[in-house]
């Protein structure tokens, strides 16, 4: 029997998947509001914790023992030693580090316990079948500790050489190298701080325990929900991309926030690490594991990013940075998702079905969603499709022909003769239509989903680089933690915008997020009179495509958020947008919004006359969403604390209008002498080379363009799955 919504069915996969682990692991996986009454609770499996030497998973150990009113085992006093009949060092000193390491992990194979706290040693790690037995009893918590703090306490324990460690090689470089595999094996990361005490990281295991044990405490709900028996789990929101009733998913509970000793250990880190750590605060364990968590992570931010430092933070002027968001394969801030996104998506599907994502996209999305989901493993891309509708004449040339360029294999794009909305639009209507949903999936097998930034998992990695560049100012000693910053992102979907305000929610100081419009002003002009009136207002084109949009979809999540989750609110300010094309908030809620959100626009001739000063006085070159971004801080922001402005795209991407603001004669026609023509300008470190690439390999073959008609759209939806799925391989 089918079910009768993809919902149902997804509730099906999630109660099987419960039941297999309750049969693993018994009835304590699952406790709800462990922290508060479930603590003193007899357990079966055991904690292990694990770390270098030095990470104090000896005192430790004994701390949470003691508080569980659990047995404490320590590997080397109660196992090591009794095994041998002598000290662990003797042990070392007689059959030397490879011979230990082997020894060792003989003697832990050996080992059984049950509902205990086991401290491992630094080296247990490094013995992939002793880790496998050890894994079967319990739950592995990696005691993340800052080096310099192993080093301080290595020195006062006048440790000067560890297990494993050669000759020539220094206490550092082994730290280094046994990191890959205490991240190999741990369920889950107690990350700490510098400076913190062993009574500090007992009472971060103990929550971040209480947070594996509860997965029901990170659960999702729709903007437009209040029942909490409508909460979905984050591998549901992934797939299922738009809630039933239309809403949009948001945390149940809002974003965790870390301590500032823990932004200031992750400021130290590269991007993908960065990453990690932020990513595993937000995504339960159960649904994504740490270890599959960064594996996915450093292949999206890998060689793929011509940056090393991925998204680089420049100074521009004053008290100006430019955040660079677009060295990705595709040149646009999208990259920064859907690189991720993809991965993400793939490890949640059930395997019962095939998938094809719908996209709507006023231009830089469609590139990096096809090239994202190609990218997949060719297991996932023969269960994956993916469908882009964009405005035949609503991107860029160079836009278009990025797009284009994907007409086989489970990638596609299709031109619509209308504009973002209509498409948008169109595909919230196939979402909503339960008749084609049920016929898609009785004859083809097939679900929906999304990966427009209403999909969970496209906003959640743009929280990162929000985090990342005020991380990269603390690094670079231009503030000190708690130090506010304000940030300004040229916007019209509202996705950067939200995503600015959740990293400020997880604890980055954030002051205002300023929002630039172009001439379609819609969201400033909301900001401003708590009005959103779509009466008698068209779309115009400019020369920033990406935020031509008049129906800012992600504004739903941020009114959720400013009025406190007031979901029968945002229901009826949205049924009215779709009947009146108007609603206002009431003065109060204007109130609200305005203590974190800012909003101007700026026209085309201020746009390009930006991008002219800005190179003239820097020798930078803007693209043009960048440049409406500048203007309008310039004109906002009070100059009383840094401001980050949001680099969306490579100014290559809108060749044409920034050759015009640069006052270049004779712009050629041709895409690839555009690019050519901007290199002599800006000379070749400027230049995004896989954009280059991908216009040098590119043709300009045709492409379908398809009428502006619900039901066109519905039949290429069906063309697509039929090629794509029901193919004779």
């Amino acid at each position: 029997m089918i079910p009768s919504t993809f919902g149902q069915l997804l509730a099906k996969v999630r109660k099987l998947r419960t039941h297999l682990l309750f049969s693993q692991f018994g009835s304590s996986y699952f406790t709800t509001a462990w922290l508060s009454n479930q603590i003193s609770k007899p357990r079966e499996r055991n904690i292990l914790l694990m770390g270098p030497p030095g990470a104090g998973k000896t005192c430790v150990g004994r701390i949470v023992g003691r508080r569980l009113g659990m047995p404490v085992i320590d590997i080397d006093d109660d196992v090591l030693e009794r095994t041998w009949g002598m000290s662990v060092a003797d042990k070392l000193a007689e059959i030397g580090g490879d011979g230990f390491i082997e020894e060792e992990g003989k003697a832990v194979c050996n080992f059984t316990a049950t509902g205990s706290v086991v401290s491992l040693t630094g080296s247990n790690p490094l013995h992939p079948d002793s880790m496998q037995h050890l894994k079967r009893s319990g739950l592995v918590f990696y005691l993340d500790v800052d080096t310099e703090d192993i080093m301080q306490r290595l020195s006062r324990m006048k440790v000067n050489r560890i297990v494993g460690q050669d000759a020539g090689v220094s206490m550092r470089e082994i730290l280094k190298y046994r990191k890959q595999f205490y991240e190999k094996w741990l369920d889950a990361r107690v990350l700490c701080g510098t400076g913190v005490s062993v009574e500090d990281v007992a009472d971060k295991v103990l929550r971040t325990l209480g947070r594996y044990e509860d997965s029901e405490s990170e659960m999702y709900i729709s903007t437009r929900s209040q029942m909490s028996s409508d909460s979905k789990f984050f591998s549901d929101v992934v797939i299922e991309g738009l809630a039933p009733d239309g809403g949009l998913y948001v945390p149940k509970k809002g974003f965790p926030k870390l301590e500032p000793s823990e932004w200031l250990r992750i400021s130290s880190m590269p991007y993908a690490m960065r990453a990690v750590a932020i990513l595993e605060n937000c995504i339960h364990p159960t649904d994504v594991s740490p270890v599959e968590l960064s594996t996915m992570v450093h292949r999206a931010y890998g060689q793929n990013f011509a940056n090393q430092l991925v998204v680089p933070l420049k100074h521009l002027t004053d008290d100006q940075y430019i955040l660079e968001l677009f060295h990705g394969p595709t040149a646009s801030f999208k990259d920064l998702a859907l690189q991720l996104m993809p991965q993400l998506f793939a490890h949640c599907l059930p395997q019962m079905c095939n998938y094809l994502i719908l996209v709507a996209t006023s231009g830089d999305t469609g590139s990096a969603v096809l090239n994202g989901f190609q990218n997949l493993k060719d297991s996932d891309r023969r269960r994956i499709g993916v469908l882009v509708f964009f405005p035949e004449k609503g991107v860029s040339q160079i836009q278009k022909l990025q797009m284009t360029g994907f007409q086989e294999g489970n990638a596609k794009s299709i031109s619509v003769l209308s504009d973002f909305d209509f498409c948008q639009r169109s595909i919230k209507q196939m979402f909503g239509d339960s008749n084609l949903i049920g016929h898609l999936a009785v004859e083809y097998a097939t679900v929906l989903s999304t990966a427009n930034s209403i999909n969970w998992a496209r906003l959640l990695p743009q929280v990162v680089y929000h985090c990342s560049a005020y991380l990269d100012l603390l690094r670079n000693h231009t503030l000190t933690f708690g130090d506010p910053i304000d940030v300004c992102i040229p916007t019209g979907n509202f996705g950067n915008a939200m995503s600015a305000l959740y990293a400020k929610q997880m604890g980055i100081p954030i002051r205002k997020v300023i929002c630039a419009s172009n001439h379609n002003c819609v969201i400033s002009d909301f900001i401003a009179s708590g009005a959103y009136d779509l009466r008698k207002r068209k779309l115009l084109v400019s020369n920033s495509p990406a935020i031509d949009i008049l129906k800012s979809s992600n504004l739903e999540r941020f009114i959720h958020h400013a009025s406190g989750g007031d979901g029968n609110l945002v229901r009826d300010l949205f049924l009215d947008l779709e009947r009146d094309s108007f609603f206002k908030v009431s003065e109060t809620l204007r109130q609200k919004i305005n203590l974190e959100v800012q909003a101007g626009w700026c026209s085309e001739d201020d746009c390009l006359r930006a991008i002219h000063e800005v190179h003239a006085t820097r020798g930078y070159i803007m693209d043009t969403h960048t440049a409406v971004g500048k203007v309008v801080a310039d004109r906002i922001h009070d100059k009383t604390c840094p401001l980050v402005i949001c680099s969306t795209a490579h100014h290559g991407k809108f060749a044409p209008a920034v050759l015009k603001a640069l006052q270049c004669q004779n712009i050629p026609q041709d895409p690839v002498e555009q690019l050519d023509k901007l290199c002599t300008i800006g000379g070749r470190e400027q230049m995004h080379e896989a954009l280059m690439r991908s216009m040098k390999d590119s043709r300009d073959d045709p492409h379908v363009v398809c009428e502006a008609d619900f039901s066109k759209l519905v039949d290429e939806v069906e063309t697509m799955i039929h090629d794509s799925f029901l193919r004779v391989q």
